[in-house]
């Protein structure tokens, strides 16, 4: 038989860590999809170190947003990850849309590390203690996922007419997509005006230089924005979530209470 899911409130503070903690969870689940398929062994292993980085910082953000329930109710990782329904989950939908080639992997890699760096940055001021700590080593660890994925995104821009003109077509993809990292709301507000964290725009001006300058070596540029806004930190997610959640969920619910 299989588990139930759990029920979650909406506390804004447990939202905003929710948000940051599921969207590494979901990225970290599309780069481990390459274990085994990437185009030469150093990236097998280089991809499948990156997603288990993110896959702990999922786990310590998760960790701390199931000690932040309302009293008497805690939730563990475990619960978090693999118990809640799809509109439960607060990534980005930039982290869950299908792996794609490698061309497209690399660019939303370098898209969200690129993000997620300037965002552990400002949260190790956090007035939550627990979350500086886990965004000061998360900092150190992004850091190296921009290298890597940037020195591809330029390997694949300067390469062969190929490789360029994948890059490209994983810009036109994922660009429109990007706008949901800095659309501001009422969650933003509350950790912007409680020092838990900053407001997503905020993080807007820092992410294009420091982009801008990889795409000029790169030879690419991003396509104009539109109106077009995708809402997965809210809760409402592409229909590739589900199928996603499926396969990452399957086990737990299937044998509850499990062990190896």
């Amino acid at each position: 038989m299989m588990t139930a899911s759990i029920a979650m409130h909406d506390d804004p503070a447990q939202q905003f860590v929710l948000r940051l903690a599921d969207t590494c969870l979901v990225h970290a689940q599309r780069l481990a999809e390459w274990c085994g398929h990437a185009p030469v062994l150093e990236e097998d292993i280089a991809t499948a170190n990156m997603a288990l980085d993110l896959l702990g910082q999922a786990r310590a953000l998760l960790t701390h947003a199931g000690r932040m329930c309302a009293a008497g109710e805690t939730f563990d990782e475990d619960q978090l990850a693999f118990l809640r329904d799809e509109r439960s989950f607060r990534n980005v939908t930039l982290a869950e849309l299908p792996r794609g080639d490698f061309a497209f992997t690399v660019l939303r890699n370098l898209l969200l590390s690129t993000w997620l760096r300037h965002y552990w940055q400002r949260l190790a001021a956090s007035s939550d203690a627990e979350l500086a700590a886990i965004a000061g080593k998360a900092a150190k660890e992004a850091r190296y996922h921009c290298r890597h994925a940037a020195d591809w995104v330029v390997r694949l821009g300067d390469g062969s007419d190929e490789s360029a003109r994948r890059l490209r077509e994983a810009m036109a993809a994922l660009w429109p997509y990007t706008a949901e990292l800095f659309d501001d709301d009422a969650t933003d507000a509350n950790a912007a005006a409680s020092g838990l964290g900053p407001a997503c725009s905020a993080l807007r001006g820092a992410w294009a230089d420091e982009l801008g300058a990889v795409f000029a070596r790169a030879g690419i540029e991003p396509p104009p924005q539109t109106p077009f806004r995708s809402h997965g930190k809210r809760g409402r997610h592409s229909e590739h979530m589900g199928y996603l959640l499926a396969e990452m969920q399957h086990l737990h619910r299937s044998f509850p209470g499990a062990v190896w």
